[in-house]
């Protein structure tokens, strides 16, 4: 029985002994849902003066999630003997998609990360993590006493971020750099580098990115207005300042659903990037901690699944779901942190609640990509125990 017929039996059948986490499945269609639900609430005002339907933004929403779902049953489908082929393939093409997107991009808001395919556009960045954790994964699985042993073995990996991360900054998007530097650093650091190794990585991380703030003034002004966002409310830290009032005034239980006063316009990016800022705002505190209990058990099903693989023997498998664990739990601390003025202001979405066509359909595939693994490992251990698990 394959993965999808395992999926359909498990959710339309009343008996199913399941070789897929259903906990991981469940958490991914809670937050879609919720973010479909919340994008409809937040975009209806921009949508409305912008395009003059208030239902433009989550039409397009919807296409999105078709296109997602496509994509999650193609990638639950695809063995992981495929990935794990063609690792080295899949790191050129996120380099030429990086490259392409200088010369053909779509400008937007004064950042070129938006390759123009027909009505949508495919942002390049969101693809080229995916294929740049699949290539961090298997050079752990080829080189894995390297890393270990020697200098050489760490730095190898860190020389091919820095060309992706060159590209990246040329767009310029630092958040997406972050995100992927520190999923960089945690797979290499549990693949079993050395403590030295991974705090000089840490520290050099650190310093180069200050100076990239120091010497980029748009960046500065970032930091300096979520440090003091008050001192210029109506300026520097107009976006900000919205987004505390959003979450001041949700309280407890919220101002209930659709009653958002900052989504009217006065917050920017209300659906999108500050998305959160309106949950807190309608739906409370409560809302609130339950959104991100929900995200905390996906990256922790993430992370049981990646322990698995590497307890079974498939080293690439783990890595690459250990990968991906990271990756969600560090974009949604970045995305949270900032629309609460806990970190400064970066243009990383809320995984699968956002509204973000390229986001929203790299994620489903990484999710699939989970399934697949847990899928396979699972068969695995059953043809080796030969029988059902107990």
């Amino acid at each position: 029985m394959t993965l999808v017929e395992q999926i359909q039996s498990r959710f339309f059948a009343k008996k199913s002994d399941s070789l897929f986490d259903t906990s991981l499945v469940y958490c991914v269609l809670l937050l879609v849902g919720i973010g479909f639900v919340m994008v409809n609430s937040a975009s209806m005002p921009v949508s409305e003066r912008i395009y003059n339907n208030p239902y433009h933004i989550t039409t397009r929403h919807c296409m999105f999630l078709g296109m997602s779902f496509i994509l999650f049953w193609f990638s639950t489908s695809i063995p992981m003997t495929w990935w794990k082929r063609f690792n080295m393939p899949l790191l050129f093409v996120g380099l030429g998609l990086l490259i392409l997107v200088l010369i053909v991009g779509r400008e937007v808001n004064g950042s070129k990360r938006w390759i123009p395919i027909g009505p949508v556009g495919l942002q390049a960045a969101e693809v080229a993590k995916l294929c740049f954790f699949s290539y961090i994964a298997g050079y752990l699985v080829r080189k894995r006493e390297e890393v270990q042993e020697n200098i050489k073995g760490f730095t190898k990996p860190m020389i091919v971020f820095a060309v992706y991360a060159f590209l990246i900054l040329m767009q310029p998007d630092l958040g997406t750099v972050l995100v992927m530097f520190v999923t960089t650093v945690g797979l290499l650091f549990l693949a079993g580098a050395k403590v030295w190794q991974f705090l000089a990585l840490i520290m050099t991380g650190a310093g180069l990115v200050t100076l990239l703030i120091i010497f980029e003034p748009y960046r500065m002004a970032r930091v300096v207005s979520f440090l003091e966002p008050w001192d210029d409310p109506f300026g520097k830290g107009y976006q900000l300042v919205q987004s505390l009032m959003a979450y001041s005034r949700g309280g407890w239980v919220g101002q209930g659903l659709g009653n958002s006063v900052q989504k009217l316009q006065y917050l920017p990016e209300a659906h999108n990037d500050f998305i959160f800022a309106v949950i807190g705002e309608e739906l409370g505190f409560i809302g609130v901690i339950s959104i991100l209990l929900v995200i905390g058990t996906l990256v922790y099903r993430a992370f049981n699944i990646g322990q698995k693989a590497l307890k079974a023997g498939k080293e690439y498998e783990g890595y690459l779901a250990l990968a991906i664990g990271i990756w969600i739990a560090f974009q949604s601390v970045v995305n949270v942190g900032a629309s609460a003025g806990l970190l400064p202001t970066k243009g990383l979405t809320l995984p699968f609640v956002s509204y973000g066509g390229s986001s929203l359909m790299v994620m489903t595939i990484a999710i699939g990509v989970l399934l697949r693994i847990d899928f396979e490992v699972n068969m695995a251990t059953r043809q080796a125990t030969g029988g059902r698990k107990k």
